[in-house]
């Protein structure tokens, strides 16, 4: 298995683990032993996105936009203000 196809069965894998301990959880109520679970899978979940970096990153990566360095046509900046100096009015 490709690595990328490794870190997508371990996220499946804390997936399907979280929802079998939300059922554990409805079973057993809010005691020490279900948070401590929680906990847990939320370590794992943590760990993994420190390993192999966070499941959305390159989606959620802002691109960069180039504006390109020419000369602005005479009207671009017919009605703009300067800035902190207010209105020419």
């Amino acid at each position: 298995m490709a690595q990328p196809e490794d870190v997508l069965a371990a996220r499946n894998a804390l997936r399907a683990l979280d929802r079998a301990l939300a059922t554990v959880s409805a079973h057993y109520g809010d005691s020490v032993d279900a948070k401590r679970l929680r906990m847990d899978l939320e370590r794992v979940s943590h760990d993994l996105d420190l390993l192999v970096g966070h499941e959305n990153e390159a989606a959620a990566a802002p691109r960069l936009q180039v504006i390109e360095d020419t000369a602005y046509p005479q009207d671009f900046w017919m009605d703009a203000e300067d800035e902190g100096l207010g209105g020419g009015r």
